[in-house]
């Protein structure tokens, strides 16, 4: 009997394995990108073989590395992650790796509770702001960071092999997975304990758009533990709705609460809650470049700003740019992604960096973006400098800035495109010394990005789309 069934659990691994190699020859070999794996949920590369597969590998590496490893799973509240996160925890056990799961926690909560526990590695099932349909797995290592490529190659080569059987622990060996009850009241405590303890936000109104994501239980205890009164919205999630026309990208619900509540300031955060973009009590969006500039001056002011310097990316905008320069603050810039925010802080001795989107990194405080931490170093501002949030960004005068996505069928190099490759030149002479473009292809959707900045906004419509029909002509998704 006990021939048998181990007879069929090799059968199963082994049909496992040759329909992942079968997958894999109509595949190119890369399953990450800006962010961890991501795609649509059910579809290739966001599938349960690949995600127990990665479990797996990572099991591997792990338990070469630190023997009886453990590993901290959270996800945000789309409905797909019940298939990855058991999917996950089935490779990573049975590689002889113990987990511990959290469940539906921020993505700066996973980093903390993986550090707080002393655990190896964490894992967070997210897709961030993209829709329901999407998901994507990240990895971050025992200090909270995440991993870098060299690791994510490691892995791609090991799930592309599949073949995990001779390193299979014994029986008595395997894993088991310990669910972690008190995860969410650690992190409000730990985000809570950014503020000081002399402040309060009692004598603050305001508007909070939690996504119906990852943040949707935490984020409204945090703010009414520090005795906001606090208007919620997005904070019913029913694993279809995260990000549905709400939070961080669309602040357009919030506005419209500023405007209902006669709020002093809104919060929008997106759907894993590791950004945020805030709005002023005119119900005005404030976004991720004058956040950084207003927590940069703020710091420099108080002599906290590390080698007066601050990380922001290529997409940063010019109007932040030069308010710093003006400071006497260094703008450092790195490519889009946090991951690449984070590792360029790390190099150059910075212990502020963010994107305009609103991923904000406090190094003092998180290893990774993180939305109530952000807000609240606004808040505090806000608070000690007895201003508004319109006031705190007025200083902050932005270029005029058009972002295009464009659909694509294929993401082959943007210099082999003759069409494409023109356009850029053509609007750059134009744009002469006044302006700047930034093309490039996203990282977590077949999708170009297209950046195009200048002085007059009606200019710079036009030539973002100049762009945009060069790129539909030559690769856009028929």
């Amino acid at each position: 009997m006990l021939l048998k069934n181990n007879t069929s659990i090799l059968s199963f691994f082994c049909d496992l394995r040759e329909g992942l190699r079968i997958c894999m020859q109509t595949k190119n070999n890369k399953l990450f990108g800006t962010d961890g794996v991501r795609g649509q949920a059910n579809l290739y590369p966001m599938t349960p073989e690949i995600a127990l597969a990665m479990g797996r590998a990572a099991g591997k590496i792990l338990r070469e590395k630190y023997g009886k490893a453990r590993v901290v799973i959270g996800k945000d509240t789309r409905l797909s992650c019940y298939i990855f996160e058991n999917a996950l925890i089935a490779g990573l056990c049975s590689m002889g790796l113990d987990t511990l799961m959290v469940g539906p926690l921020p993505t700066p909560g996973v980093a903390f509770i993986t550090r707080a526990y002393r655990a190896d590695a964490g894992i967070v099932i997210s897709a961030s702001h993209n829709p329901f349909f999407d998901n994507g797995i990240k990895f971050f290592d025992s200090n909270g960071f995440k991993l870098p490529d060299s690791w994510e190659m490691e892995v791609e080569q090991m799930v592309f092999k599949n073949s995990f059987e001779e390193h299979l622990p014994q029986a008595h060996d395997i894993g088991k997975n310990t669910k972690i009850a008190d995860a969410d009241g650690r992190y409000i405590e730990f985000v809570k304990a950014t503020f000081p303890r002399k402040l309060s936000l009692k004598n603050l109104t305001i508007v909070l758009d939690c996504a119906n994501g990852a943040g949707y239980r935490v984020a409204p205890l945090v703010l009414r533990e520090l005795d906001a009164k606090v208007f919620c919205y997005g904070v019913s999630p029913n694993g279809l709705n995260i990000n549905l026309d709400c939070g961080s990208m669309h602040p357009e619900t919030v506005r419209k609460g500023i405007l209902e509540h006669h709020a002093d300031v809104g919060i929008a955060l997106d759907g894993d809650a590791d950004r945020v973009v805030m709005v002023d009590e005119n119900a005005q969006i404030v976004d991720g470049d004058t956040m950084l500039a207003i927590c940069a001056r703020d710091m420099q002011k108080n002599q906290m700003l590390k080698n007066s310097r601050v990380v922001g990316t290529v997409m940063s905008n010019l109007g932040f740019v030069k308010a710093m320069e003006g400071m006497g603050i260094e703008v450092i810039k790195s490519q889009v992604g946090d991951r690449y925010v984070i590792q360029e802080m790390l190099k150059q001795g910075a212990n502020l960096g963010g994107e305009q989107s609103g991923h904000m990194i406090f190094l003092d405080h998180n290893t990774t973006g993180d939305g109530l931490v952000c807000a609240l170093q606004i808040l505090r501002i806000m608070i000690e400098t007895d201003s508004k949030l319109s006031e705190l960004a007025s200083f902050v005068q932005r270029y005029p800035q058009v972002c295009l996505n464009v659909k694509v069928a294929k993401k082959p190099p943007l210099h082999a495109l003759k069409t494409v490759t023109s356009a850029i030149e053509e609007v750059e002479r134009q744009l002469a010394d006044k302006g700047r473009v930034v093309v490039r292809y996203s990282g977590t959707e077949n999708s170009c990005r297209i950046m195009v900045e200048g002085i007059e906004h009606k200019q710079v419509i036009q030539l973002a789309e100049s762009i945009s029909a060069a790129v539909r002509q030559e690769i856009g998704l028929k």
